[in-house]
């Protein structure tokens, strides 16, 4: 292949043309490309290696611009390539080819066939993306010519093209561009107003989303013409083509989220009309429609014109809730536990890497089928609105809801369906008002789960879970315990339905119920073993991980009750002959892992057993993914740090359930250099779970790390001094929380801290060890201190976990080296006592306060300036347990009100508010 494009001695560039071979040659690629039964893999790679030749994007481009008697099809697909091509090649390509890509582009804006005009527009909106329209200026005379031409190809291409930009990069459009007198999106709007008006339904959608794409941004163009675009957008409100009605809808939700005050003078209008596009007869644009319901709920309006609409509002979310003929839930509804799940049943699984501190919330409302229709967008804007209306909304819904499950027939289901969603949808925000009737609302739930048709059986099961805390503090009476044993027996029946929809439904709601029963579940706890067990016995692949997540959730529920033989008889065999029969390449290792980190936890010294082998194949998995991650042919297995991510949690399950009784297993494995070398690891979850897991096996087992101390210490302190600490922040959470472990458990042993001393000291060698380990952290105090006091002095917008970690971090390094940490607390004192106050009483404050006595006393100045706050951290205590540290605690007090004189103790104590003074009064002062 060759190529034409050199200054001639004159200056005169020769136009770029293509060579007929290698024309030739690549349209037959190309052809063979688009062929079904064609070789991809083979194709793709000739591809490539025409990609080799400089001029290679121009034969492309000459194919879609001017290759006529070549298929459609082929010059498609030559442009799709060139518009992939030039996302990493543009800026790299030679100026004149550049221009020659640029220039055929512009001759083919108004190309015949309306498939290569969309192309093209493609291709050009990637050239702006990497050039700007700086960088071709002659693109905007180009599409205003076009614009303002009376040809419908040239109208319909240049409008393409600018829809796209306005897609992809609308902010290019909005700046200032040197050679030119106004932003281009100044030049663009009234024209594109004016298409409002077009006889063709084409340039009347792309106009309108094109302007629409700048809703967000809000230019100053578009604010100062909104009145111009609000008269256009209710022009076109009852347009005939569905395509435009649907982004009329998306114009008004978006308004009504960014920009709700210039909606608010139309609001009754607006509301008038979502409502009758909520039931167009397109589904889509009844979607877009009822996105403006919660929309509306969120936004932050002068006065509510909804509430009185709510009585025709609602009838119209119900009805849209019914399941609709084709539903692409109905296609596998009745699919039982016989048919294989297909591939693409297996929904992709993300494990959170473990957080100290923390809850990991997760989203327990996930309906069975993850696809976003009008069926769930209703449902979740009759949630929504029951949070902002509560009972007000019950007396038009509960009578349709009543008359929708009155009906028997076997017709009518899907209604009777709808009616049991809405239940669920309505059951946070009208909980009050339903509260009276709850057990006849929940008592008539119950046969629900045993109907004939499964996709009542599992909404039931969803349902009833949105009412478990209902359901678990009715317990306390006889009739509410007979009621919680009968959605507890019937739940566990479903786990084991023949519907494979049920199954998940049913576990997933029992796992609800689990969290919110915890040690109610007990008294039952061997037949719920029975029924979950006899599922994982059965389930398939998909609802196997639900009933992973079931036993976890039982273990975290009623912890240490699991440890008796009876339970573990049932629960341990198959879960680890599961575990003996995956190979170490098998995903399906996630959920088991992350079911045995809980497990562990609960059976804490009970695990021990079990531990050995699981701890092993924790760092086998580890080990083989480190080598997998640099050398896949060696390790025999594909990188996946899911699989490393899992192991270190559950590594650290394995200690915190083992407590001590881990030492055996770490002191003779590689466990420590492994979890170094995942401390430095480039991906950020592995950090977060290296990181938890030094804290936790500083806990239980400090003096195996002490090999490489300064190490672990100077990786944790480098995660707090991250300059893009907002988006690292799990990672410095753990990092801090390590550190302070770190810190009190391997380097006060050589304290005069005799609770401390009598189970870690027990000989002057081990005291020589414990001041050798204090010698050696002494130089990193100062490294985390500089790390710690900017976090807790711009608190601002940074995660609370993270501050009350390193408040605590702060006040343990204080109480192991009081002497190097006490001259600077000036500096933090007022910060840190604010973040104290805030922290719940528990054995880690104590820790904390540990450290500001022991700084008070290094350096009872110190604290002067911030004396306010000290006392009010101090009254935030509740109570504290400890009794030396209530009489250090006390011992501070009064030292500072003998040192303060001629009235300065009592005029600070006249600045604190009552409620605190009350609180130190306990301490004598």
């Amino acid at each position: 292949m060759a190529s034409v494009s050199q200054s001639s001695g004159g200056g005169a560039t020769i136009m770029w043309q293509p060579q007929e071979e290698g024309l030739r040659e690549i349209c037959g690629l190309l052809e063979q490309q688009i062929s079904p039964n064609s070789d991809k893999p083979l194709i793709w790679q000739q591809l490539q290696h025409f990609s080799q030749f400089p001029d290679f994007n121009n034969y492309l481009a000459f194919i879609i611009a001017r290759a006529q008697g070549t298929s459609v099809e082929i010059r498609q697909a030559a442009g799709l390539l060139l518009k992939n091509n030039l996302r990493t090649a543009f800026k790299s390509m030679s100026p004149s080819f550049q221009q020659y890509i640029k220039s055929e582009m512009l001759h083919s804006l108004g190309a015949s066939d309306r498939r290569i005009r969309s192309t093209v527009g493609t291709v050009v909106s990637v050239v702006i993306q990497q050039g700007g329209i700086i960088g071709w200026p002659e693109l905007l005379q180009a599409l205003v010519q076009c614009l303002d031409s009376n040809d419908l190809n040239h109208m319909e291409g240049a409008m393409d093209a600018l829809s796209k930009i306005c897609e992809d990069i609308p902010q290019e459009l909005d700046s200032e561009i040197p050679g030119i007198a106004e932003r281009p999106i100044t030049v663009f709007l009234p024209r594109l107003y004016q298409f409002f008006q077009s006889p063709h339904g084409t340039l009347r959608k792309l106009a309108l989303g094109s302007i629409n794409q700048f809703i967000m941004l809000m230019p100053t163009a578009l604010l100062l013409s909104m009145d111009q675009y609000l008269q256009g957008l209710f022009g076109l409100a009852q347009d005939p083509a569905a395509d435009v009605r649907k982004l009329v809808c998306s114009a008004l939700v978006q308004l009504v989220e960014v920009r709700p005050s210039f909606l608010e003078p139309h609001l009754v209008n607006v509301i008038e009309y979502m409502l009758r596009a909520n039931k167009d007869t397109d589904e889509e644009v009844a979607l877009e429609a009822c996105e403006f319901w919660s929309a509306y709920s969120e936004a932050q309006l002068q006065s509510d014109s909804l509430r009185d609409f709510l009585p025709r509002l609602i009838p119209v979310l119900l009805s849209n809730m019914v399941y609709t003929e084709d539903d692409e839930s109905l296609v596998d509804a009745d699919e039982d536990e016989s048919f294989p799940d297909r591939d693409q049943d297996l929904k992709p699984r993300f494990h959170a890497s473990r957080f100290h501190g923390g809850d990991n919330e997760e989203n327990d409302d996930d309906d069975i089928v993850n696809i976003w229709n009008l069926r769930k967008c209703s449902a979740a804007a009759l949630d929504v609105l029951s949070n902002v209306y509560a009972e007000a909304i019950l007396p038009t819904l509960m009578p349709l809801i009543q008359a929708k499950l009155a009906t028997t027939d076997d017709v009518t289901w899907k209604e009777r369906e709808a009616a049991v969603l809405a239940l669920g949808a309505i059951a946070e925000g009208c909980f009050a008002g339903l509260y009276p009737h709850l057990s006849e609302v929940v008592q008539f739930l119950i046969p629900l789960l045993d109907d004939k048709f499964p996709l009542i059986r599992s909404i039931t099961c969803w349902t009833l879970s949105r009412f478990s805390k209902f359901i678990v503090e009715g317990i306390e009476h006889q009739k509410g315990h007979e009621q919680f044993d009968k959605v507890l027996m019937g739940l566990l029946r479903r786990i084991l339905d023949p519907n494979k929809r049920v199954q998940e439904a049913a576990c997933s709601a029992f796992a609800t119920l689990e969290e919110e029963a915890a040690e109610a579940l007990v008294p039952r706890l061997e037949i719920i073993l029975q029924h979950l067990l006899c599922a994982f016995g059965k389930y398939q692949k998909r609802n196997l991980r639900i009933v992973y997540d079931a036993i976890g959730t039982l273990a975290d529920a009623v912890g240490g009750e699991l440890n008796q033989p009876q339970y573990l008889n049932i629960l341990m065999p198959p879960l680890i002959a599961k575990w003996e029969q995956l190979p170490n390449s098998d995903k399906d290792l996630f959920p088991l892992l992350e079911c045995f980190t809980s497990i562990a936890q609960a059976l804490g010294p009970g695990f021990y057993q079990f531990a050995e082998p699981v701890f092993k194949r924790c760092l086998n998995l580890i080990q083989t993914q480190l080598l997998a991650k640099v050398d896949p042919s060696s390790a025999g297995v594909q990188y996946d740090r899911e699989f490393i991510v899992c192991s270190l949690d559950l590594l650290s399950g394995i200690a915190e359930g083992l407590g001590s009784g881990v030492e055996n297993l770490v002191a003779h494995s590689n466990l420590r250099d492994l979890l170094l070398q995942c401390c430095t690891d480039d991906t950020l979850d592995i950090r977060q779970s290296a990181l938890a897991l030094l804290g936790d096996l500083a806990r239980v087992c400090p003096v195996h790390l002490h090999p490489r101390l300064s190490e672990f210490l100077n990786i944790a302190a480098q995660q707090l001094s991250n300059p893009a600490l907002q988006e690292t922040v799990a990672v410095a959470n753990n990092a801090c929380w390590a550190i302070g472990e770190l810190a009190v458990k391997v380097c006060s042993a050589g304290s005069n801290l005799l609770w401390y001393l009598s189970s870690i000291v027990q000989s002057s060698k081990q005291m020589d060890f414990a001041n050798q380990v204090r010698q050696e952290v002494s130089p990193i105090v100062m490294t985390v201190m500089s790390c710690l006091v900017p976090i807790l002095q711009h608190a601002e917008g940074i995660n609370k976990s993270l501050i009350e970690n390193c408040a605590i971090t702060l006040g343990r390094l204080a109480w192991v080296s009081p002497d190097i940490v006490s001259p600077h607390m000036g500096h933090f004192m007022q910060s840190w006592c604010t973040a104290l106050s805030m922290i719940r009483d528990d054995v880690e404050k104590e820790e904390a306060f540990r450290g500001l006595c022991a700084m008070v006393r290094a350096n009872p100045s110190g604290a002067l300036s911030s004396l306010v706050h000290m006392c009010i951290a101090i009254a935030s205590w509740h109570e504290i347990r400890s009794e030396d540290l209530r009489n250090e605690v006390c011992q501070v007090l009064n030292g500072y009100k003998q040192m303060l004189q001629n009235g300065a103790w009592d005029q600070c104590m006249s600045s604190l508010e009552p409620p605190v003074k009350d609180r130190l009064a306990k301490y004598q002062v």
